[in-house]
């Protein structure tokens, strides 16, 4: 029998940590991971699925996540019952994470609640949304304030440009 799950998308609210009675870890978190298809009206939708995170990742999810960070999960999914305070049983199917990366780096989040900068932000974050290369975060821990101060600019070399780009097929890999 095979159970597994791997998912990648961004966090709906900060985790939240709590401990058992046994002083076990246990962090819970919605990830939203948009579908790769769009509706009858054009729009991407997104599928809204719980995560539940054990002890020491637990931690580490709960320490270094927010709403609004990308993140990799890798699992199970698995489902339980219990009975509410009516006394009507309530089905719950999560996913069980044994693993969980950060697939961005800190310096691009913020304290506003996890999103990207606005424009006009450092070239290392606008790169970042674009999908293009960013400096990692090791590279400038020692300036507190966050910004780039010194680091090589990574603008997009085509932005505002509209002129057509001339490249020889002997210069393409493929």
């Amino acid at each position: 029998m095979i159970n597994r799950v791997v998912l990648v998308g961004r966090l709906t609210k900060n985790p939240e940590l709590r401990y058992t009675p046994n002083g076990v870890a246990v962090t819970s978190f919605t990830i939203a991971v948009n579908r790769p298809f769009s509706n009858q009206q054009g729009e991407r939708e997104a599928d809204f699925i719980p995560v539940v995170v054990w002890r020491r990742q637990a931690e580490n999810a709960a320490n270094f996540l927010q709403k609004g960070s990308l993140a990799g999960v890798d699992g199970r999914i698995q489902t339980r019952s219990y009975e509410n305070n009516e006394g009507r049983r309530v089905y719950v199917t999560e996913v069980v994470a044994d693993s969980v990366q950060f697939l961005e780096p800190k310096s691009t989040r913020h304290a506003d609640g996890g999103n990207y900068a606005p424009s006009g932000a450092s070239a290392a974050s606008s790169s970042q949304q674009r999908g293009g290369y960013a400096p990692s975060p090791s590279s400038n821990q020692n300036n507190s304030s966050g910004q780039n101060q010194g680091a090589p600019s990574f603008e997009d070399p085509f932005a505002g440009d509209s002129k057509p780009i001339d490249i020889s097929d002997d210069d393409l890999p493929f």
